[in-house]
């Protein structure tokens, strides 16, 4: 059975889907079967993987309220080994569509639940908000992957998103466990960026990854051109930080990273103003 982590984070822009994108093209090519499942009427992550909302037939939408079997609305990406369950603009009405369903906080795991064996990951791209998506995916989910962007603003509304965890613990998902929190948009100049990594870190401790995302322009055009930063700039900075995260995923999962993710790691060096302890 597959793992299934739901990313999410109630503030936008934060690189919530950057982070998705890039864990599951790397899970792919480490050699694992992964499925990305675009949760965000934005449609982000499908489009930045090189899928053309405008020829999209099924979606999230038709798997979770018209029937449609997830097997065909599933689309194959470049990357082998890598597909995507696409959003499209439909997804917006779906907030209010689900209230009246029944079990609506759970048909999303309904849903998934055939394509277990298919996959060895699952990773849910949440739409920045806690609605009904949210609970959905963080009620299918085994596991929470949280981006935090370097920022006090992404900082405060971390206490909200870690209480609404508990409450989907508590009457929805009691299994549901904490994956871990990166750190994103690290800027190594500011004193800004080194605060809140050393704030997050000093509560959270081992939660944290090690792993930290800095700011980089190769990220942010990545998206544009429609390819996730391990086909786009293989060798930046932004590519090799989310090699090594992802290698730190893999062994938090309790599971082998392979040799070109082990070479990234090694050649990784995290920001010392985002290291435990670090205070500037």
């Amino acid at each position: 059975m597959g793992e299934i982590i739901a990313c999410a984070n109630q503030k936008g822009g934060v690189g919530k889907t950057t982070t998705v994108v890039s864990l599951a093209s790397y899970l792919a090519l480490d050699g694992h079967r992964v499925l990305l499942a675009d949760m965000d009427p934005q449609g982000n992550a499908t489009s930045g993987l090189g899928i053309d909302r405008a020829t999209i037939t099924s979606s999230v939408y038709d798997v979770l309220l018209a029937g449609v079997p997830l097997a065909d609305a599933v689309r194959a990406t470049d990357i082998e080994g890598l597909s995507v369950l696409p959003s499209d603009r439909s997804l917006a009405g779906a907030e209010v569509e689900l209230v009246p369903t029944p079990a609506r906080e759970r048909r999303l795991k309904q849903v998934l639940q055939p394509a277990g064996e298919d996959y060895d990951f699952i990773l849910l791209d949440c739409p920045p908000s806690l609605g009904l998506l949210t609970v959905n995916a963080l009620t299918a989910a085994d596991s929470v992957l949280i981006p935090l962007q370097c920022e006090y603003y992404a900082l405060e509304g971390l206490g909200q998103l870690m209480a609404t965890v508990d409450l989907i613990r508590e009457h929805l998902n009691p299994t549901l466990t904490m994956k871990g929190v990166i750190l994103t948009m690290h800027d190594g100049r500011t004193s800004l960026s080194a605060d809140v990594a050393t704030e997050v870190r000093r509560h959270l401790g081992k939660q944290v990854f090690d792993g930290v995302v800095p700011r980089s322009v190769r990220l942010a055009e990545a998206p544009s051109y429609g390819q996730p930063i391990a086909e786009y700039s293989p060798n930046s900075r932004g590519a090799l930080a989310y090699q090594a995260i992802t290698a730190e995923l893999l062994v938090r999962c309790e599971l082998q990273p392979g040799q070109a993710l082990r070479d990234a790691s090694d050649r990784y060096e995290i920001p010392r103003s985002a290291q435990a302890g670090e205070v500037r």
